[in-house]
């Protein structure tokens, strides 16, 4: 039977490879997006719901589907008040959580961070914790937390400290080995067929997938 997934962060460089995976997987029949704005040029399988994701509430009757893929995520530069950060990247992958969990959909992925821990000093790190936390606290039957270290690739908006921090990277990722591999860089275009193969696999007893793992995933499958 073909499926419905369901995205958010379809407009982002990971969940717009993702995206386009998905419209080139013939597993896949129908894709639901919902966002702030219109995407423009897809295919007539993808059907866009457009509003404040803030009151993701707001599409309950809508986020239907057979898996959600979440790839929501904003940074300090972009969003440098605090409130507004934990409500995105906290607010939005749970409450998507709590609506899959709702509607009966049975597999839930959303892309976090290494590091995360809601019991962390660290801003950054203990919203992703928490976010991780409340999206487990559903219980939807297969989770996956993406916890990716620095994701690779070209934005389109401009990231002046993190191109500097991917030029750093690109020269001390070949020291990173043993338990040092999980450091590196990930490739976005793994990130998303690491999702789309976790979400069709009957394998994967792991939850929490962290970067060293994601392209193995993608190699294995």
């Amino acid at each position: 039977m073909k499926k419905t997934a369901i995205i958010l962060g379809a407009s982002g460089l990971t969940g717009g490879l993702l995206l386009d995976l998905l419209i080139n997987d013939d597993r896949y029949e129908s894709i639901k997006l919902f966002s702030r704005s219109k995407l423009e040029g897809l295919p007539s399988k993808v059907t866009q719901f457009i509003g404040d994701l803030l009151e993701l509430k707001q599409f309950k009757n809508d986020f239907t589907g057979d898996q959600v893929f979440c790839c929501i995520g904003t940074t300090k530069s972009k969003t440098p008040d605090k409130d507004l950060y934990k409500k995105i990247d906290h607010g939005i992958p749970v409450s998507a959580a709590k609506l899959a969990k709702a509607n009966g959909i049975e597999t839930f992925l959303v892309i976090s961070a290494l590091g995360a821990d809601a019991k962390s000093s660290v801003f950054y790190n203990k919203t992703k914790g928490e976010m991780e936390r409340d999206v487990l606290k559903q219980d939807i039957k297969k989770t996956f937390i993406l916890q990716p270290s620095l994701i690779g690739g070209d934005r389109k908006e401009s990231r002046t400290l993190e191109a500097i921090g991917k030029d750093v990277f690109i020269v001390i990722q070949p020291f990173f080995f043993g338990k040092l591999k999980k450091y590196k860089s990930t490739d976005p275009k793994n990130m998303a067929k690491a999702m789309i193969n976790l979400a069709n696999s009957t394998s994967y007893s792991e939850v929490v997938i962290t970067s060293d793992d994601i392209k193995r995933i993608t190699i294995n499958n």
